[in-house]
């Protein structure tokens, strides 16, 4: 009996504790620019935000302090992509410069050490893949893109999956993704890399917006194959531009656009990859897309971002789940 009041009790305090969870306005001491089509990544303790629409500087939110610090200005216009943390160093790969609908993929992987306060060239894409608004990641102290499209917004989305060893300077094709998707983040637990939400950007042909992709594709690292999930574990909200994080083993989409409303979503669903199963988790304060989300300490952190569909209103604000 006592056992079975026990497990009760913990069943109990489990989910009031899960329903505990929200989203929180941070207020900072002070504040950073506007940005939207921008990345956020943390290094240690700080939230990293860099790119977005024209030429901005990076700035970092130090969460101890609660304060944001202006580092040195992008090298050029950096805008679509999933920057990453590579061994304390910011790496930004399979980003765009320039106007739309023609953007123009960066030819080059560019790497921000925030100590140094400093940018240098990394290696160079392959030029029959470089392309921009494509997911990027790192496993096992390698480094991936995944999807993007070639030609701004205007045609050549793709599903693309590429490597990169930074120890031995060596890019290796991988198999095609089952999607062609662009605006697209990338996600891994454990062995697996999940594929959530993206599109099929097309201005040639005036879909920009509403050819959003709702299967999940699941590459296993371990057997070096895909698999797209059932229709039944398809994304439920259908969008793009959101941001994807990992919080234990799920995996979280957050905000994005789409045809279906004028503002940017708010929504927030969780793929637990244990149960395989999607759950609603409480909605961000602002709708947001064109920018990133992090987990620090088991806190998930986003910044910036544009609140309506399209290119505005820039956005500067924080939000933090815990």
């Amino acid at each position: 009996m006592k056992k079975t009041l026990a497990f009760v009790v913990i069943v109990a305090l489990s989910i009031t504790c899960a329903l505990a969870q929200s989203w929180q306005k941070v207020t900072p001491a002070n504040e950073c620019t506007n940005r939207h089509e921008n990345s956020l990544t943390a290094i240690g303790n700080k939230l990293v935000l860099v790119g977005g629409r024209g030429v901005k500087p990076v700035e970092s939110f130090d969460i101890k302090t609660n304060t944001w610090t202006k580092h040195v200005e992008t090298p050029l216009e950096m805008s679509h992509f999933q920057a990453i943390n590579y061994k304390g160093e910011m790496w930004v790969i399979g980003a765009f410069t320039g106007g739309y609908p023609h953007e123009v993929p960066i030819p080059d992987v560019y790497i921000f050490n925030i100590e140094k306060n400093e940018w240098r060239k990394g290696p160079s894409i392959p030029e029959d893949r470089r392309r921009g608004a494509a997911g990027a990641f790192v496993y096992k102290n390698k480094i991936y893109i995944i999807c993007g499209e070639t030609d701004g917004h205007w045609d050549g989305t793709n599903a693309w999956f590429d490597e990169y060893d930074p120890k031995t300077d060596r890019w290796r094709r991988l198999a095609d993704a089952p999607h062609i998707r662009d605006h697209v983040g990338a996600s891994v637990v454990g062995d697996k890399l999940y594929l959530a939400g993206g599109r099929r950007s097309t201005a040639k042909i005036q879909q920009v917006l509403n050819l959003t992709e709702p299967a999940v594709d699941v590459y296993d690292f371990k057997t070096g194959q895909w698999s797209t999930l059932s229709e039944a574990q398809n994304l439920p909200t259908k969008r793009a531009g959101a941001s994807s994080v990992v919080l234990g083993k799920k995996v979280l989409i957050m905000g994005g656009e789409s045809d279906a409303q004028e503002e940017s979503h708010a929504n927030v669903e969780a793929f637990n990859t244990q149960t395989m199963q999607w759950e609603i988790l409480p909605m961000l304060n602002k709708g947001r897309h064109g920018t990133g989300a992090v987990n620090v300490k088991g806190k998930v952190y986003t910044v910036a971002g544009s609140g309506n569909r399209g290119g505005g209103p820039e956005l500067n604000s924080i939000e933090v789940f815990e």
